[in-house]
């Protein structure tokens, strides 16, 4: 756990919102990602009754406390675990660019119903500290990881997110706890190397990075240093989704962003998210968001 108290957050820092989704009553996911080029900052009361989980699966970020007195430092592929029954313990999160968070909070009494056979293995909840702060950072284990990226890129029927997070946020929890390594091979073979994590993200990079002319499936496996098979699987299992489809959809959401920007016409958006053609840039865009680009700008207006 790395702490400082040199630097306060910048006041200037635009403050955003969690995506906040409520698992059950006393259970929430909170979801933030940064893709942009300045530190976000984000503001939630916290009550004492609740844990916090907190995962940084890219990037970096920090948490301030007593008024930037006190700062804690979260890296990429860490966690922290903050529990304090003594006292309200607010998120007050700088995000850093290009970086994202995942963060579960139970309160203490739906928690402990979730382990009232296993208490004495969870150190802060036997009875010796149940009244005590608890602060505990760690890694993030590749099935870990696999879970995280998919709450961060949730693209199925909003009418099921519900459900979806609810599993996961035990799923998550459960891999957090989890006791045996043996565990994470079961959970998931392919993933079970931190290397092969690596390198899916590595192909989600540079793709996005060439999306204009992105490269074949089997160019990006072999840049990466994977069999075909395994690029394919391992992208479904990180990002729930088909590297095509995925690339699609981050694709479209540039494109939106260009077009709201108001700085290109639809051709010049076209062209930056790599369609030679106009009309097939509308029909790409009225297939995601169900509308032409030239409606979509004038909905704006």
């Amino acid at each position: 756990m790395t702490a400082n108290s040199d630097k306060t957050p910048d006041k200037n820092n635009a403050v955003s919102s969690f995506e906040e989704t409520k698992v059950e009553d006393g259970f929430l996911v909170l979801v933030y990602k940064n893709d942009g080029n300045e530190t976000q900052s984000l503001l939630k009361e916290i009550h004492s009754e609740y844990i916090q989980f907190h995962f940084c699966v890219k990037g970096s970020s920090k948490f301030v406390f007593n008024e930037g007195r006190y700062v804690l430092n979260i890296l990429e592929e860490n966690s922290l675990l903050l529990y304090n029954p003594q006292r309200d313990l607010p998120i007050n999160l700088q995000v850093s660019p290009n970086s994202w968070m995942v963060s579960v909070l139970i309160s203490i009494k739906k928690f402990h119903g979730l382990f009232s056979q296993e208490a004495d293995y969870i150190s802060f909840l036997n009875e010796d500290n149940r009244d005590k702060k608890y602060y505990k950072d760690g890694g993030i284990t590749p099935s870990m990881a696999i879970v995280l990226n998919q709450l961060i890129n949730y693209n199925l029927n909003q009418s099921i997110k519900g459900l979806y997070f609810k599993g996961k946020a035990y799923e998550l929890l459960s891999l957090y706890f989890n006791r045996s390594e043996d565990a994470n091979i079961e959970q998931c073979p392919f993933l079970v190397d931190e290397t092969n994590v690596i390198k899916i993200r590595k192909a989600k990079d540079i793709i996005i990075v060439r999306m204009a002319e992105p490269p074949s499936l089997q160019e990006l496996a072999d840049e990466i240093g994977l069999p075909l098979k395994k690029l394919k699987e391992g992208f479904k299992q990180i990002y729930g989704d088909s590297v095509y489809s995925f690339l699609f959809d981050y694709k479209m959401e540039v494109a939106r962003k260009l077009l709201e920007s108001g700085d290109n016409n639809v051709n010049e958006v076209g062209l930056k998210v790599g369609y030679s053609t106009a009309s097939h840039f509308i029909a790409a865009f009225k297939k995601k968001y169900g509308t032409t680009p030239k409606k979509y700008i004038m909905s704006l207006n």
